[in-house]
């Protein structure tokens, strides 16, 4: 991130380095080195490092070793429960519910127009195409497929817990 980049000197200024280590490596989709997340997060790396293994400690990353480097990236139970709490706090169970059928008409939707039952399949058929245009619209597709069907997943979890997850008094249980 450029030092002068507009709002750079803002997001130093209110907010903690903490916080922004956290959410960059919140944020990253493969692996990175506390290197590379400090350039992003604007702090020096033993700094970055310090906070990256406290959000090891909380559950928030995982850390792992390639070639004698650690690597960060988000813990998938933690980023799942987080999309959950986040869907409690959005939703009813009602609502929850209609989100549901929303999620599979998408599914249904994709099953019909390409003629096939899952994403890994929509996959192969992107490597078979011969045109730009439409192997990037099949890859894209299946990536929204697979994110759908994830999600289904917590929406489903949702539903067959509202009563446990959604308690008002699950601060004191």
């Amino acid at each position: 991130m450029a030092d002068n980049a507009p709002g750079i000197e803002a997001w130093k200024e209110h907010t903690s380095a903490f916080d922004r280590v956290r959410s960059v490596a919140e944020a990253v989709s493969q692996p990175r080195s506390a290197s590379a997340i400090a350039d992003e997060a604007l702090v020096a790396e033993n700094t970055a490092r310090s906070h990256l293994e406290r959000l090891v400690e909380m559950n928030v990353l995982l850390k792992t070793d390639r070639e004698g480097t650690a690597l960060y990236t988000p813990d998938p139970l933690y980023v799942r429960i987080r999309t959950l709490r986040d869907l409690l706090e959005e939703y009813d169970h009602d609502g929850l519910i209609g989100l549901k059928s929303d999620l599979q008409k998408r599914i249904e939707t994709w099953r019909e127009e390409y003629d096939v039952d899952a994403p890994e399949t929509l996959r192969e058929r992107a490597g078979q195409t011969d045109q730009v245009e439409r192997t990037s619209e099949i890859r894209t597709t299946a990536s929204e497929w697979e994110l759908t069907r994830y999600r289904l997943t917590i929406v489903e979890d949702a539903i067959e817990n509202y009563a446990t997850y959604s308690r008002d008094d699950r601060a004191t249980a």
